[in-house]
């Protein structure tokens, strides 16, 4: 599809802004790693949250928000709404140790907490798994997401469409590596407000188009539990279009995955850009409010504009309501059958089916393409430029934190420690820009090696399975060491093979829908890391009582206070939980009202408002009795 004139000067104009950004913020050589990586600890708290919330916004989360919703209607998004409990733990009992500690990188952690040889090769091992090999990964789904809506929304050939998908990264790169995180930041602020801009104008043009007829319309012509908010719960082993969850996948979704599963962004107890964007910020109330301000914002009002248009794709493309033909029907209803894949159908069957309808067909196998679907087909000139500036502003959010991120990593982390022996600060902002180049080269690659958005986005979750509650007793209890974490990294490797190869071929499909294999590779890493524990010795007192004098940790560290002689600080457990509590209330208070609004349900609305403001209220007293200091 062309783009009007229009369209290349809004393009233009926002490739030009952001460059021009990381322009006016560019960090000199003289500039120094904490200015370079972590703005010099002065973001404001709300450029900060925005920032975690534009890094989050990326090609591909629309599209998966569409898929979803596309496979089992509004209440398969409980995949990732549910780690809200987990991001509002964060935010209540991590963010003010993330900034009260001082450090520069969440690696870096490993150092102040550990000690000796195991604390060593554990933070040299998290530089390069999180700095190159999981960046490499997440660049590299980004980039696939994004040249899929390109290839979709342009008619472009494969050539074409990667050409433009480098000339994106490159002006990540530019200005990601002139400016370091305080441009990103500002970038990102200007980026989530275009990407949702563009978001919220796609979704008004589509609904109120003659083709669907508005919200109430759409309601009438799809299933009701499509429009369901909590998924409904079963045993029946054939779920394909029957919109519920199994008990033990509402489970796993639920109760396990917010606090035992590590995933990018979502990392319990905090850690990544989340992490990144706390240290950032000049206090540790600051802290608290970015993190608060990223999950309301991300959980409770960016996804609607993406799921009414998962709505509307389902309406407009699903074969199930776009074909009109019985025998069409019945004849894609037997290659489901068998498997296959679109092509397969296309070159077999293809010359049965007009244009429209081969694109319904399409859109069955890859429910994603729904949202590229309704962009290509209803969005004006001018407005089509904008809809495609969101998805650049999204796309450049996420890749050049990923960049800035990563090579914090491998400077801080790995070239500093362990490569750099004499003068370790100078030329430090040179080797933060090649270090930000190589990231890039190892994302492209990887590119080229993955086929599934979805496949890696399972295997991330399966192979951070249990490694959650480590990385929340670090700070809590005085008994976790460096082995510990090593093996709470490494468990759950060996579990998901264990589950993937072995109990998932023998146990059957009953074991695969009730998320079998991860439970085991929970329970599997839980009981190695905390098996390791009692079987090697806890860090040296010396270590101990660093670590107490820097983070004042609460929680299970009464032994290490009282033999240091040093006093506990005054315990605030009942207002975190209280304030925890609140916060997840509210947000999916506000989530589910924003929702019932849309669909006039006004009842609920009521009922909604209440809760929201019950919540709010208790929030704000929980959070005026929390004490923290108010600068380093």
């Amino acid at each position: 599809m062309a783009l009007s004139a229009i369209d290349y000067f809004l393009l233009s104009a926002f490739i030009i802004l952001s460059i021009f950004i990381g322009i006016r913020f560019r960090a000199t050589k003289s500039s120094s790693l904490s200015a370079f990586f972590l703005g010099g600890r002065n973001i404001p708290w709300y450029i900060a949250g925005m920032s975690m919330v534009a890094t989050t916004f990326s090609a591909d989360t629309p599209l998966a928000v569409s898929e979803l919703v596309g496979q089992n209607g509004i209440s398969k998004n409980w995949l990732w709404w549910s780690f809200l409990i987990g991001g509002m733990l964060t935010t209540f009992f991590f963010a003010h140790y993330w900034r009260r500690s001082n450090i520069l990188t969440e690696v870096e952690f490993i150092d102040i907490r550990y000690s000796g040889k195991p604390a060593r090769f554990l933070r040299g091992f998290k530089a390069i798994y999180l700095g190159m090999f999981m960046n490499s990964m997440v660049i590299a789904w980004v980039n696939l997401a994004f040249a899929t809506l390109l290839s979709v929304f342009f008619d472009l050939s494969e050539i074409q469409t990667w050409l433009i998908v480098g000339l994106a990264m490159v002006v990540a790169v530019i200005y990601s590596s002139l400016s370091g995180l305080l441009g990103i930041a500002i970038n990102d602020a200007v980026q989530f407000i275009i990407a949702m801009i563009g978001a919220i104008a796609l979704a008004w043009l589509v609904l109120s188009s003659p083709d669907v007829g508005g919200i109430s319309s759409l309601q009438k012509e799809l299933p009701s539990d499509y429009f369901h908010f909590l998924p409904s719960v079963s045993s029946d082993m054939d779920l394909a279009k029957t919109l519920t969850l199994t008990l033990g996948a509402f489970l796993a979704y639920v109760g396990v995955q917010w606090w035992a599963s590590w995933y990018p962004g979502m990392e319990p107890g905090g850690g990544g850009y989340v992490a990144q964007r706390m240290m950032s910020v000049p206090t540790e109330r600051d802290a608290m409010k970015s993190s608060l301000f990223f999950q309301i914002a991300h959980y409770a009002v960016r996804p609607w504009p993406w799921i009414l248009v998962g709505l509307a794709a389902i309406y407009l493309y699903d074969p199930d309501f776009a074909l009109k033909s019985s025998y069409h029907l019945d004849l894609l209803a037997q290659f489901r059958a068998n498997g296959g894949s679109f092509e397969d159908f296309a070159n077999e069957y293809g010359h049965l089916f007009n244009s429209s309808e081969l694109k319904s067909v399409e859109y069955y196998f890859d429910y994603r393409k729904g949202y590229v679907f309704a962009m290509r087909d209803y969005l004006p000139n001018g407005v089509r430029g904008l809809v495609l500036a969101a998805f650049f502003a999204a796309y450049m959010s996420t890749i050049s934190t990923q960049l800035n991120m990563g090579a914090s990593f491998l400077v801080n982390d790995l070239y500093l420690p362990f490569l750099k022996k004499k003068d370790k600060n100078s030329n430090a902002i040179v080797i933060s820009r090649i270090a930000t180049f190589l990231i890039l080269t190892t994302g492209l690659i990887t590119t080229t090696m993955i086929n599934s958005i979805t496949g890696v986005w399972e295997f991330v979750l399966e192979a951070g399975a249990g490694l959650g509650l480590v990385l929340i007793l670090r700070w809590y209890w005085w008994r976790v060491n460096a082995y510990a974490e090593i093996a709470a990294m490494l468990a759950p490797f060996i579990g998901y093979s264990i589950g993937q190869y072995v109990l998932n071929p023998y146990m059957g499909e009953s074991f695969i829908s009730e998320k079998g294999s991860f439970f085991f590779t929970v329970v599997f890493t839980t009981i190695s890391w905390i098996s390791v524990v009692y079987l090697t010795n806890p860090e040296p007192k010396e270590k101990l009582r660093s670590f107490i004098i820097r983070a004042r940790p609460e929680g299970f560290w009464g032994k290490v206070y009282k033999e240091n002689g040093i006093t506990a600080p005054a315990g605030q457990f009942f207002y975190q939980v209280a304030s925890w509590l609140s916060a997840i209330f509210m947000t999916y208070g506000v989530l589910f009202l924003v929702g019932k609004i849309i669909l006039s349900e006004w009842t609920y609305a009521a009922i909604l408002s209440a809760v929201v403001a019950i919540s709010a209220l208790s929030l704000g007293y929980f959070m005026s009795k929390l004490s923290y200091d108010q600068g380093e």
